[in-house]
């Protein structure tokens, strides 16, 4: 009515006429001008506004009045079935039965005659009263009739009379009528039970409307079961007053009667004591068992199939549980079991979150390893599965988005094409800020260049910025993305402790230390520092508490600073963050008195005092501190009393070195100017004669190009000028420089080589933290990237400001290739899983191409250190597969234990994970569900990683323990040397060992001298790699023969084993020992190894190479060797009953002993933020650090 299309009409007004059924009409006559027409304003109802439309609105279109009038037809409806059953009720038949004023007879049935009575089937007893009452209903439920036949009239009237609700409401309702004008058939039978149906017809309209009034979504489930229940009573209602009117010629049954016989004939159990006796009610007893026999199973049918379609969905989350709960919504594009399981156990990690629940939207139906996960009782209880999209608000409400606590969009990773993924995360995360904007959004993306379209979620994890960064890192401080794995996951440091070996317990217990949060004047740890600087209270802190303080955020500022260095004075509004096996607010403190002993005798016995202890348990913490007014003898050694000593001034004497106190507040004298522009290796070390002027100069500034929007800006190491982008291939020299291959460079430093798929936006985050200003300009290492594809010139544009970084085209799979990138001269191998192969027929099956090119380098290249990025986790067991290595079978089986104790951490203890050789990007999906309870973790992992840098933050770095530094002896001591000497914070180390386990096979070898079975003599390789006592002795007697390399000694000792179990039993020793010396001479001409090396060489001959750079097995020396089981790699080369690995501590307890060979993790402060010095000449003060562990400056610099 009130909407209007309008238009001109050019036309004169006699032409363009208006109907006269249209009211309001106004005509607006332009002024007439002899060089235009008159035009007409036309207006348009959309509604006509007739009598009938006006009617048809009211009755059928208006959903309110449309409800109150299918309403008032299904009361009608009831009302003629109760007056129905009440006429029957009032009837007597024992007093004559006639038509109306006609006189009454009495009928008796008789069951001998065949013949049926017709006259009380006929007529029946109808009084004055219900017969009018009958009348009136009937008319209106005719003229309502009618007047919808009126309204819904289409052209065919033929449709309208043969609908079965129009026969059924002309014969309930005519008949009544018709009396009206003919007296004598007021007593005639109408079946108006009939209108049971009818009323059943306007129900189903009647909820549909009330659906549609509401705006409410319709559940099928629900009209499903409501039809299905109003059409067996329609059934039995029908059936027992049918029956029962029928039998009046027969046995005169009652209404109950009727209804007993319908109820036991429906439910087929058949008593068989009530029985019809004529044939017309027989007849409708077998009608209606076909009907029921027809109908039933077809709405059983449609209800199991809307059962299974609703178990499929998954339902809705009705809008009162989501007002009086609280619950997350999760949405992904596909979800599979390990990305549930992974989700749940994290979310469910947290204490505070058990109340919470978990709806999962997803588009695809559920799988089946889903489904049995969701029917675990512990799982089913708190998950709700919902199939839908997130773009449909139909579905969104359904999910009550708007009553969720948070929203997190997880993108599809195993896609093919991750853009496409990236765009279907972006329309989810828009859906859902458009549906629900004050619901909290986490988001995952894939690709960097596609962040900033999310930037409005409150918390954003970029896959490739943090796997690419992490990979870069794991070049330069080794095992940084299991540091990082172990910090974002949630953990009670339980893993391990039944383990019967003593790394597998420390790592275990370690791996439970994440970072926390504390506001300072609330913290028990930290309180009494206030006022101190933070070097001081970290140092402090870690002695008497055991928690290590990494950072802090002021009141007033919301950047969060990792070790703001002495200069920063702590305030008690600052929040503290720091890394424990628990909260603080789960901790309870009890200070252990010393005992009660003489002085005199701890000091001869050599005892130290009680060291602090972290006792674990479910809700709480209990810490023993040490009693700090212990003060041990002094004599025996300066540095090993309970109060430290100033180093003397000449450092002579044959007294061990002491560590200087940390000072309560940096001394402004000590603080030494940082100068933005110098490089502090220039003062280290000066040009020598040989680089005479081909060193390049680089300068500290901004890359001017970033390849997408949204990185953050970081101070690098940069080229003067940018280098052409024909420069920057390797393998293909230009007019600028004739170099093509690696040798010819001629660098100082060992290559780090990636081997990617395609050059994308996110690889330029793994030459960013490798280029950092805070990077020694010595310890730059070149970097070559492998790639499968051309890059284009946006990503050469950005990376051409760079030093030595150059690209290759080629494969990790062809050998050709990674010699030519110059792999004999790497330290470092990244191979980045390829997007191509992260999708295959069998899920697991994705990584299989990766796994075997990665094990051919391990034997083709064994000196090089591989970091391998997998698709899936569980994959990792295959990384340095060795069939017959008991050791990792045990692991195995740690690892099972582990998983069914309900670990989290369940594959931390695989050699290739904890040695930090391996990893896949699922381990980050913790970092985006921990933020939802620690919203400073994405920020905190970010400066760590060198993806953000905050002024005055400090950065993670990594030095090693040599030989020299083990006077420190203690972690606790070594954390106070950082603290005093360069204010470093140390969160960690990096630990290689050596294990020894022994079989009854491999302990036994052959002797062919003596040809007796005799026991190896356990040489030096069965030490740890601590001891550093296997560096000198690592070659026997006459090294130059092959055959004493212990290398090579492996397979022929395996082959004489077997060979002296099948050699003749009866023969001599002397014929079987000659015999097996023969078989291992000829082993020794042809061995895998040789066969290995000789391949290569041959390669490098065809390709113009120079063969000088790699080295045979025969030329690999015990260092060497030591130096790859310092890499944390499993020697396949080594006996079989020799494992090497690496592992992490995180947090170690301060009374943990240096090993030769430890890396420790350092958070260095930031050197812009002229972070206070030691009071020696700056060119000396470098001296006082650790060394680095950058393969060419690791054993130059000691403390």
């Amino acid at each position: 009515m009130g909407g209007s299309f309008q238009f001109h009409c050019e036309q004169s007004p006699s032409t363009c006429r208006e109907p006269s059924r249209h009211r309001g009409r106004q005509l607006l006559s332009l002024p007439y001008s002899p060089w235009r027409k008159p035009r007409v304003q036309v207006e348009f109802y959309v509604n006509e506004n007739t009598f009938k439309e006006r009617l048809k609105l009211f009755f059928i279109k208006n959903q309110r009045s449309s409800l109150r009038i299918r309403l008032f037809n299904f009361s009608l409806k009831l009302l003629t079935c109760l007056l129905y059953i009440v006429r029957v009720l009032l009837e007597d038949p024992a007093l004559g039965i006639g038509c109306w004023g006609c006189p009454k007879h009495n009928y008796t049935f008789n069951g001998s005659s065949s013949e049926i009575n017709w006259a009380p089937i006929l007529w029946v007893e109808r009084k004055m009263a219900l017969w009018m009452t009958q009348v009136i209903v009937a008319i209106i439920s005719f003229l309502e009739t009618m007047l919808l036949i009126y309204l819904s009239y289409k052209g065919n009237i033929w449709e309208q009379i043969f609908r079965v609700s129009f026969i059924l409401e002309m014969i309930t309702t005519l008949p009544f009528i018709i009396t009206i004008f003919w007296p004598p058939l007021r007593n005639l039978f109408i079946p108006v039970f009939l209108n049971c149906w009818l009323a059943k017809h306007a129900l189903e309209n009647m909820i549909n409307d009330f659906h549609r009034a509401i705006l409410r979504t319709q559940s099928a489930m629900f009209n499903q079961v409501l039809i299905l229940f109003c059409t067996l009573l329609c059934l039995v209602f029908t059936g027992t007053c049918g029956i029962q009117h029928l039998e009046r010629a027969g046995e005169n049954l009652s209404l109950l009667t009727s209804f007993y016989f319908c109820i036991v004939t429906f439910s087929t159990v058949g008593y068989g004591d009530v029985t019809p006796k004529i044939w017309p009610s027989q007849l409708l007893v077998v009608i209606m068992i076909c009907v029921a026999l027809v109908v039933l199973p077809l709405q059983f049918e449609e209800l199991v199939y809307l059962w299974m379609e609703r178990q499929k969905s998954g339902g809705n989350y009705s809008r009162h549980r989501a007002q009086t709960e609280r619950h997350v919504v999760l949405c992904v594009s596909s979800l599979k079991v390990d990305l549930l399981m992974d989700f749940l156990n994290e979310f469910y990690a947290h204490p505070r979150l058990q109340d919470y629940y978990v709806v999962i939207l997803c588009p695809t139906e559920m799988d089946i390893q889903v489904r049995r996960v969701l029917q675990i009782p512990l799982w089913s209880q708190r998950v709700i599965y919902l199939q839908g999209s997130a773009l449909k608000d139909q579905d969104l409400m359904r999910a009550k988005m708007d009553n969720g606590e948070a929203c997190f969009i997880l993108s599809s990773r195993n896609e093919v094409d991750r853009t496409a993924a990236d765009h279907q995360t972006i329309l989810r995360a828009w859906a859902v800020k458009d549906f629900a904007p004050n619901c909290p959004l986490y988001v995952q993306i894939l690709k960097p260049e596609n962040k900033f379209h999310v930037k409005f979620a409150d918390h954003v994890v970029c896959e490739e910025e943090c796997k690419f960064a992490m990979l870069a890192l794991n070049c330069i401080c080794p095992a940084t993305s299991t540091l990082i794995t172990l910090l974002v996951h949630t953990s009670r440091g339980q893993e391990g402790q039944e383990s019967p070996e003593q790394w597998q317990r420390m790592y275990g217990r370690c791996s439970g230390n994440e970072v926390y949060h504390i506001r300072m004047g609330d913290s028990k740890f930290f309180r009494e520092y206030e006022g101190k600087s933070f070097t001081y209270a970290a140092f402090h802190a870690h002695k008497k508490y055991g928690v290590c303080l990494m950072g802090l955020k002021r009141e007033e500022d919301e950047s969060i600073l990792l070790n703001p260095g002495p200069r920063h004075t702590l305030a008690a509004s600052d929040t503290c963050f720091y890394i424990n096996i628990t909260k603080e607010e789960h901790s309870a403190l009890t200070f252990a008195q010393a005992e009660k002993r003489p002085r005199g005798a701890l000091a001869g016995r050599g005892l130290r005092p009680p060291v602090h202890r972290a006792i674990a348990s479910v809700g709480t913490v209990a810490m023993d501190l040490q009693n700090t007014e212990f003060q041990p003898s002094q004599s025996g050694g300066g540095g090993g009393g309970g109060k430290l000593t100033l180093p003397t001034e000449n450092g002579s004497g044959s007294r061990r070195p002491s560590i200087a106190p940390v000072l309560e507040l940096a001394d402004s004298s000590a603080l030494l100017p940082c100068d933005l522009l110098s490089d502090q290796s220039e003062d280290e070390a000066t040009p020598s004669e040989e680089e005479g002027l081909s060193v390049v100069e680089y300068v500290k500034g901004y890359p001017p190009n970033s390849p997408y929007i949204g990185s953050s800006p970081t101070l690098c190491h940069l080229l003067p000028v940018k280098a052409p982008f024909c420069c920057l291939r390797l393998d293909k020299g230009c007019k600028h420089n004739s170099h093509e291959d690696a040798k010819a460079y001629g660098f100082k430093n060992k290559l780090i080589i990636v081997s990617a798929e395609t050059a994308g936006n996110g690889l330029y985050n793994f030459i960013v933290p490798l280029r950092a200003y805070y990077r020694s300009r010595k310890e730059l290492n070149p970097i070559v990237l492998l790639l499968d594809n051309k890059p284009d010139h946006h990503f050469l544009e950005a990376i051409c400001c760079f030093p030595m970084v150059y690209y290759m085209e080629g494969s990790v799979d062809n050998l050709d290739s990674l010699l030519q990138c110059g792999i004999i001269y790497a330290d470092n191998l990244v191979v980045v899983d390829k997007e191509s192969t992260m999708s295959a027929e069998e899920d697991y099956m994705a990584d299989a191409k990766t796994i075997v090119n990665v094990q051919t380098m391990f034997r083709l290249f064994p000196s090089l250190s591989i970091t391998t990025e997998l698709t899936h986790p569980s994959n990792m067991r295959f990384m340095q597969f060795r069939a017959k290595d008991s050791y990792s079978l045990a692991l195995s089986k740690l690892e099972k234990r582990e998983r069914e104790n309900g670990s989290n951490l369940a594959f931390m203890f695989r050699l290739p994970f904890a040695a930090g050789r391996v990893f896949s990007i699922s381990m980050l999906d913790t970092l985006l569900y921990q933020s939802f309870v620690k919203d400073y973790m994405i920020t905190i992992t970010r400066l760590l990683l060198g993806l953000d840098t905050t002024p005055g933050s400090g950065y993670l770095c990594a030095m090693k323990i040599g030989e020299d530094d083990l006077w420190i002896r203690t972690y606790g001591r070594l954390f106070q040397k950082l603290c005093s000497s360069s204010a470093e914070i140390p969160v960690g180390i990096y630990r290689t060992e050596c294990h020894v386990f022994s079989t009854s096979e491999s302990q036994i070898s052959v002797n062919v001298e003596d040809g007796e079975d005799t026991r190896e003599v356990k040489g030096p390789w069965h030490a740890r790699a601590g001891t550093g006592t296997g560096s000198t002795h690592g070659r026997h007697a006459g090294g130059g023969d092959p055959a004493q390399h212990p290398l090579l000694r492996r397979k022929s000792l395996q082959w004489a084993r077997r060979l002296s179990r099948r050699g003749p039993k009866h023969a001599g020793k002397a014929v079987a020992t000659e015999w097996i010396s023969q078989q291992r001479l000829s082993l020794f001409r042809r061995s895998e190894r040789q066969e290995l090396s000789e391949l290569v060489k041959n390669r490098m001959k065809h390709l113009g190479l120079p063969t000088t750079g790699y080295e045979d097995v025969a030329n690999l020396t015990a260092s060497d060797v030591m130096n790859r089981v310092n890499l944390g790699y499993l020697q396949d080369e080594m006996n079989d009953h020799q494992n090497t690995f690496s592992y992490v501590l995180i947090n170690p307890p301060p009374d943990t002993r240096l090993e030769p060979n430890d890396i420790v993790y350092l958070i260095r402060s930031d050197p812009l933020a002229h972070v206070a010095g030691s009071t020696q000449n700056p060119k000396s003060s470098c001296s006082n650090k650790l060394s680095s562990c950058n393969p060419e400056t690791r054993d130059e610099t000691q403390l």
